[in-house]
């Protein structure tokens, strides 16, 4: 038995478990090497309500804020690479008519980068999707809305501004934009994990989207994403073979964020066990990634935790942070 495969069993423990402890209906687990070496396994139900069905390896998932990573900032840095943005200047250089009608509003100082690291006084959430249901309208709500200035806190809104950047520069929609290898803005309902038993849209989801706000605007730049663990996985490892050490999405912005990323803090997702070199993400539905480029490893943990409701305590903290410890442990 390889060391991989030692490591790997002792990592999915802690998802097993969990799902024998009813704490969530299934997930899928895998790691990758630099070498290419990857495995992945599955366990429980991709959905329970209102009938049952197997989770498997290559169950599709919605990945929620993982989004952010795996398209936004991808989208957003390529942009500045290619010299099409600043991330230094404001987001009215593409969106001019960010609050318009009063040209000293803060919301018209805030910058790509304070976006990326979501170092911007938007508040943490939200409920855009109560405005109506008109993707045009609500596009020009959130452009137009006198944002309640606060302390800088992980938001949305950072991300949903520069999916309209990302709108506005390629004059299309973010569903109609290429959302790379083996990813998709929706998913066959039969081959993918059920999220909530929605109150709003008043029906268990499965295959679209889960986010409200991103299901009201037809397309954000802060969710939306569907992808399988294998594509997650081919994702990070192109991240391990071709990612700088002064690459932006590992260049510290806080002391907790990158470029789009989370770094290693006390009590974070990632656990306790792995290098200083690592990024992370996680999405709301019960998803998430790490990369760790001392190591040579990446690991994503695919739940569906919400499922058939966000309001249960799934645990879902603790679980990565097991995952990540077995991972990492020596």
């Amino acid at each position: 038995m390889s060391d991989l495969q030692v490591l790997f069993d002792r990592a999915f423990q802690p998802l097993a478990e969990s799902v024998a402890a009813g704490r969530i209906p299934g997930g899928v687990l895998g790691i990758v090497n630099n070498d290419g070496t990857l495995i992945t396994r599955a366990v429980g139900h991709a959905q329970i309500v209102p009938h049952e069905r197997p989770m498997t390896e290559s169950t599709w998932f919605d990945l929620a804020s993982l989004t952010k990573v795996l398209f936004t900032t991808e989208r957003i840095l390529q942009l500045a690479k290619s010299g099409r943005i600043d991330l230094d200047a404001p987001l009215t250089s593409v969106l001019p008519d960010l609050r318009q009608y009063e040209p000293d509003a803060w919301e018209r100082k805030v910058t790509f980068r304070q976006c990326l690291g979501h170092q911007t006084p938007f508040p943490a959430v939200f409920p855009i999707y109560t405005y109506g249901r008109d993707p045009d309208l609500l596009r020009t709500f959130v452009l137009q809305h006198k944002w309640e200035a606060g302390p800088s806190v992980y938001s949305d809104i950072n991300f949903i501004l520069l999916g309209l950047a990302l709108e506005r520069l390629e004059k299309t929609g973010i569903r109609d934009m290429d959302p790379g290898p083996g990813f998709a803005w929706a998913a066959n309902p039969g081959q993918s994990a059920a999220t909530e038993d929605d109150t709003w849209r008043h029906r268990v989801l499965c295959g679209e989207v889960h986010d409200d706000n991103c299901s009201a605007l037809e397309g954000a730049g802060h969710a939306g994403l569907f992808g399988t663990a294998d594509a997650i996985l081919d994702f990070a490892k192109a991240r391990l073979d071709d990612t700088r050490p002064d690459a932006l999405i590992r260049t510290p912005l806080s002391a907790r964020r990158t470029h789009g990323w989370e770094r290693p803090y006390t009590g974070w997702s990632g656990g306790d066990h792995c290098s200083e070199q690592t990024i992370g993400h996680t999405g709301f539905t019960g998803t998430g990634l790490w990369i760790d480029f001392a190591k040579g490893r990446a690991w994503t943990l695919l739940t569906n935790r919400i499922h058939p409701t966000r309001h249960f305590d799934s645990g879902i903290l603790e679980l990565r942070r097991s995952t990540g410890d077995q991972i990492n442990r020596e």
